[in-house]
C-alpha cells in the first residue's frame, strides 16, 4: 500500500510539473481559460485512471490535452458564430501577474518565455481563430512549443507530411494578418503607465495625445454587459474614456495595471473588488492603435469575483447627472 501511495504521489507530482505547459497548449488552441482548465483537468483524470507509464510524460499528456482541446474547439466554433457582438479570447494574466493560471514559466529559456507571451496576445489569438482546429493545433505545437512533426503527427493523428501542410497553411494565414507591436516590452509598459495616469486624471487633451488618429475601442460584452465599441477617432475616444472611467473611480472603483496576454493592460474593479472589465492595449509607433476590452462576466470569473457592470454604470450615470445639476 505504501508503495502504491508513493507511486501515486510521484505521478501526481509529474503531472503538476507539466500543468503550466498543458494549460498553455490548451489555452492557445481554445482561447478560453475555463475550457483550457477543464481540458487540463480531464487530462489528469484520464492519466490517473490508467497504469500506462509513458517513455515521455510530456508527450503523452500533451497528446491527451491537445486532442481534448481540438474536440472542444470544433463545438466551440459553432457557438462563436452566433456570439453576440465581438468575440475575444478570455483575458489571461501573463508576466508577474500570472498567478495560479500561468504558474511557473512553461519554457525555461527567457527568450522563449517572451515569445510565448507574445503568442497569446489578443491579436495573435484572433488570427488563430481563422484556422481549422487541426491547423491551429499544428501551428501552436510547432511554432510556439517547438514540437517536431513526428511528435505532432502522433498527437493529431495525421501523417508527418499532412502536419507539415497543416502548419504551412496556418503559417501563411498568420503571417498575412500578423499585427505589428512595439518590440520593446518595457517601452510599451512605460507608455501604458503614462496613458493610464492621464486616464485617471481625466485629462482629455493628454489622453488624445496617446491615441492614434484612427484608434478603435472594441468591447466583448457578449450581449450581457457593455456595448460593442467602434473606431471613433482620437478626440472622441479620449472624451468617452474620461467620461466613462473617471466617475467610476469617484465611486471607489479601481484601475489596476497589469500585463494581460503579453500586452499592457488593466483590470477595473468596483469598490467591493468585483471585476468589471479587463483592458488590453495594442501599441505601435508611440500611439495606442486599439483598446480591447472584455466586460462579458462569463469571461472574467477567473480574474476574481465579478461585479455588476450594469448596476455600477447606472450608479455612475446618476452621480454624473447629479454633479451637473449641482453645478448649475
Amino acid at each position: 500500500m505504501a508503495r502504491q501511495n508513493a507511486r501515486a504521489d510521484e505521478r501526481s507530482a509529474g503531472f503538476e510539473e507539466l500543468r503550466p505547459t498543458l494549460f498553455a497548449v490548451a489555452y492557445q488552441i481554445l482561447g478560453s481559460v475555463a475550457e483550457a482548465e477543464d481540458a487540463v483537468q480531464e487530462t489528469w483524470l484520464r492519466y490517473a485512471a490508467t497504469d500506462i507509464e509513458p517513455d515521455s510524460l510530456q508527450a503523452y499528456l500533451c497528446t491527451i490535452v491537445t486532442r481534448l482541446s481540438i474536440d472542444v474547439l470544433r463545438s466551440a466554433r459553432v457557438r462563436r458564430e452566433t456570439y453576440a457582438g465581438p468575440w475575444f479570447p478570455e483575458p489571461l494574466p501573463t508576466g508577474t501577474d500570472a498567478g495560479r493560471l500561468w504558474g511557473p514559466a512553461p519554457i525555461a529559456d527567457p527568450a522563449r518565455t517572451a515569445e510565448l507571451a507574445d503568442s497569446v496576445s489578443m491579436a495573435a489569438l484572433l488570427l488563430l481563430e481563422r484556422l481549422s482546429p487541426l491547423e491551429r493545433a499544428s501551428f501552436v505545437l510547432h511554432d510556439v512549443f517547438g514540437f517536431d512533426y513526428a511528435r505532432i503527427a502522433t498527437i493529431v493523428g495525421r501523417s508527418e507530411a499532412a502536419c507539415r501542410q497543416l502548419r504551412s497553411r496556418a503559417r501563411r494565414h498568420v503571417d498575412a494578418g500578423r499585427p505589428r507591436f512595439e518590440a520593446d516590452r518595457r517601452q510599451r509598459s512605460v507608455f501604458a503607465d503614462r496613458f493610464f495616469d492621464a486616464l485617471q486624471n481625466g485629462d482629455v487633451e493628454e489622453l488624445e495625445a496617446f491615441l492614434a488618429a484612427d484608434v478603435a475601442t472594441i468591447n466583448d460584452g457578449g450581449g450581457i454587459a457593455g456595448g460593442a465599441g467602434a473606431a471613433y477617432g482620437a478626440q472622441r475616444t479620449a472624451r468617452l474614456l474620461a467620461n466613462a472611467v473617471v466617475p467610476l473611480l469617484g465611486l471607489g472603483a479601481t484601475l489596476g495595471r497589469c500585463e494581460l496576454n503579453g500586452q499592457p493592460g488593466a483590470i477595473i474593479r468596483d469598490r467591493d473588488g468585483g471585476v468589471l472589465a479587463a483592458w488590453v492595449l495594442d501599441i505601435l509607433d508611440d500611439r495606442i492603435q486599439t483598446i480591447r476590452s472584455v466586460t462579458n462576466p462569463q469571461k472574467l470569473a477567473h480574474l476574481g469575483p465579478v461585479g455588476d457592470l450594469r448596476a455600477t454604470a447606472l450608479e455612475r450615470n446618476r452621480a454624473r447627472r447629479s454633479g451637473r445639476r449641482g453645478g448649475v
